[in-house]
């Protein structure tokens, strides 16, 4: 018999909670973990991410907190797939009609 534990998910808002509570002068980083029950190197983690990136950190799945250049980035990659795949349809008609006639 297995135990298996389905894969815990925190939205930006308890993590950004969780970074002020190790912040505060009374708290230990070892005490906000049992107390969130989640592992102190999680808190380290976002800590660091959250103090690298401020306002950005933590953006989930979506596209909101995504800098200016990540977004023309983004952009481009869309841009780049359909060009691409616009290509390979020219290639296969060209293919198809250049056929000598049976």
């Amino acid at each position: 018999m297995s135990l298996s534990r389905s894969r815990r998910t925190f939205d930006s808002t308890f993590k950004r909670n969780a970074v002020l509570l190790m912040e505060e002068p009374d708290r230990t980083i070892a005490g906000v973990a049992r107390e969130l029950g989640i592992h102190e190197n999680l808190l380290y983690k976002w800590r660091t991410q959250f103090s690298n990136e401020g306002d950005r950190s933590f953006p989930g799945h979506g596209h909101i907190n995504l800098t200016p250049e990540q977004q023309r980035i983004r952009e481009l990659e869309r841009l780049l797939a359909e060009t691409t795949m616009e290509r390979d349809i020219l290639k296969k008609a060209m293919a198809i009609f250049s056929r000598a006639p049976r």
